[in-house]
């Protein structure tokens, strides 16, 4: 069973610098890193800025669903979307790094009731993204990213 995000936590939402060094633990340990997120899977999500073309990656807590793979523009409850979700849905083709595996997807935003569905089955086993959505008035974006 994986550990749940604890929103007390220090340091369970870190700076955008922070991130060089899970993506390196990442790597280094094949797609298992410790600290604030030690037994959780992280998904690596490579995403072109929009206004300024430079390659970034974000490490993500995604939900899996079968082969499907979703990910959620929390950005911990804030009232504005995450500046990879706007870059994943200006260019939606991109590279994810999932475990040892790297591969191409294309990013798919869901709505309705489908986006409905996946954001409570990963509220259901990480009771965070449910408060994320409590604090928030947007709705906050589900993404799936499609293996291709």
């Amino acid at each position: 069973m994986e550990e749940t995000i604890d929103l007390n936590r220090p340091g369970a939402f870190s700076p955008p610098e922070w991130n060089s060094a899970v993506i390196t633990e990442f790597r280094a340990n094949g797609g298992k890193v410790g600290g604030v997120y030690e037994g959780l899977s992280l998904v690596l999500v490579h995403h072109v800025g929009v206004r300024s073309g430079i390659e970034r990656i974000a490490p993500l807590v995604p939900f899996r669903q079968d082969d499907r793979l979703f990910v959620f523009a929390s950005k911990a409850g804030a009232d504005e979307h995450p500046a990879w979700y706007h870059n994943l849905v200006a260019r939606p083709r991109t590279t994810v790094e999932f475990g040892t595996e790297t591969f191409p997807v294309v990013a798919r935003v869901l709505t309705g009731a489908e986006r409905d569905e996946i954001y409570a089955k990963q509220s259901a086993v990480q009771p965070a993204y449910a408060e994320f959505q409590r604090k928030t008035s947007r709705v906050i974006p589900v993404i799936e990213l499609q293996r291709t």
